[in-house]
């Protein structure tokens, strides 16, 4: 087994399209194939009656309120962004539709706010962090409401720049790490969170920094083991102490399993304010989850992967059941409460959108109908082929479902299965089939007399309607590249 700490190769490498290798290596565009012959059929028993899990919170997203350079390329002057582009129809739509899922009770629990980046207005000392145009904040506020989102992941890409050695967001570190320099910090982070609250915004989560170890040609500020350390013992704290219900997470890069991780696992008094270990496994090959153990060192805290999304090429067929897949296996094998996709919705003006969305917005600026044609001024439209791998799961998952272990004949790599019941006592469980050629069929033990209901998603379809299929034994055949959940009824 691959220890869980294999360091995700440098971003910059990624988005230039650097060779990589080892654990790194599923970060291609294309998913590595098995050579042996798929497995078409497997037995399966969903242990409903005493194999109760964890809690699964609910999912996440990142919302892109500022600019970015295409290509994550420099934080340009333009303002644009979402809500801010949209008519007031279509904002409407966009909460509806998507962050609730259609659903009056339920839909995406957690927001990511990019502080520096997608929120990155200051104040005259260039320390405390504002909107950056008119009404942002407000915006946003009313963004979470009308969607129903409990609360916001407050992360820094960068602090202020006035705390930082270039005097910039984009790069730089932390001007210094005396202890009467980081106090003050810490007072000013605490301070960002007061703003938002004050607001009429919602806080969840807390991070200290976007993956720590990085430069990047956007917001960014590196962090060595030590560094972060220092700074997370004095501002952590402070968050815990003016925010006691935030869970505070770190290190949004590799967990536990590189230096910071390390760092942290080895200072008790820091450790006591970890909250929860993050990952980003961007792309990758949803085996990983299944081969490496993040729980290993996590001294019973738990792990998630609180940012997800393809960095190269437009997302195929395999990649959509992919996605789905990982939403599993980060449940299944690491008992993860939450996972993340990247962003609700990019600009039809970034290179890097596809990859990266659930959905697509035509800013008011973009007069380029030879792409997204169809998509109006101030208007948005589906990613289908990433949001069909997401959708089921904010649909029919709700917030506080318990997940249940499943009894699997063997453990396939393109072929998954999950179970969970909803806060009601509602039995649902949820299957994909990876496979490019063949079909699968799923003989399953739900242990109950009841009937289950399916909804089909592939790539281009979207909650397809599935005649129901009375237990306790179901015999269920996905086509190829199909994401199935069944859900029982009444």
């Amino acid at each position: 087994m691959t220890p869980h700490g294999s360091p995700a190769p440098s971003r910059r490498s990624i988005l230039r399209g650097a060779s990589v290798v080892g654990a790194a290596a599923a970060l291609s565009p294309l998913i590595n194939l098995s050579t042996a012959r798929a497995a078409t059929s497997g037995n399966y028993t969903i242990r409903f009656d005493n194999g109760r899990r964890q809690t699964i919170l609910g999912l996440g997203f990142e919302i892109q309120s500022d600019s970015i350079g295409s290509g994550n390329n420099g934080l340009p002057d333009l303002v644009s962004g979402v809500p801010y582009d949209l008519t007031d129809s279509e904002r409407t739509r966009f909460y509806q539709q998507m962050l609730k899922a259609g659903r009056s009770d339920r839909g995406f629990r957690y927001c990511r706010l990019a502080m520096g980046l997608y929120y990155r207005g200051l104040d005259p000392t260039r320390k405390l962090m504002r909107g950056r145009y008119p009404g942002q904040t407000a915006l946003l506020a009313d963004m979470c409401d009308q969607a129903g989102i409990e609360g916001l992941s407050v992360e820094y890409w960068s602090p202020a720049p006035g705390w930082k050695s270039n005097n910039s967001y984009i790069k730089g570190r932390l001007t210094s790490f005396d202890p009467v320099f980081l106090d003050e910090f810490g007072d000013a982070l605490v301070a960002d969170l007061d703003y938002l609250t004050a607001g009429g915004l919602r806080i969840s989560q807390w991070g200290l920094q976007n993956e720590p170890r990085y430069a990047t040609d956007y917001s960014s500020c590196q962090y060595s083991g030590s560094e972060y350390l220092a700074t997370f013992k004095a501002v952590a704290p402070k968050i815990h102490a003016k925010y006691p219900h935030v869970m505070i997470t770190a290190d949004s890069q590799d967990g536990w399993g590189h230096d910071i991780g390390k760092a942290l696992l080895a200072d008790p008094q820091a450790l006591e304010h970890v909250d929860a270990w993050t990952y980003h496994r961007i792309g990758y090959d949803s085996d990983y989850q299944i081969d490496n153990d993040f729980k290993r060192l996590a001294q019973g805290k738990p792990v998630f992967n609180n940012e997800f999304e393809y960095l190269q090429g437009e997302v195929d067929a395999r990649r959509t059941i992919n996605t789905a897949q990982s939403i599993m296996n980060w449940m299944t094998f690491q008992d993860s409460p939450t996972w993340y996709w990247l962003h609700a919705l990019k600009p039809t003006t970034n290179s890097e959108s596809l990859g990266y969305s659930l959905g697509l917005w035509r800013p008011p600026h973009d007069t380029d109908f030879s792409k997204f044609g169809h998509i109006k001024p101030g208007h948005w439209d589906w990613n289908a082929r990433n949001w069909n791998s997401v959708a089921g799961f904010v649909t029919y998952m709700p917030w506080d479902s318990v997940r249940y272990h499943v009894e699997e004949s063997t453990v396939l790599r393109d072929q998954r299965i999950m179970a969970w019941k909803t806060p009601q006592g509602k039995q649902v469980f949820a299957l994909t089939n990876r496979s490019a050629t063949e079909s699968f069929t799923y003989t399953i033990d739900t242990q109950t007399a009841a009937s289950f209901e399916g909804h089909r998603y592939s790539p281009t379809v979207n909650d397809q309607r599935l005649a129901p299929k009375t237990g306790p034994q179901l015999t269920i055949t996905l086509p190829p590249h199909t994401i199935e959940i069944w859900v029982r009824t009444p």
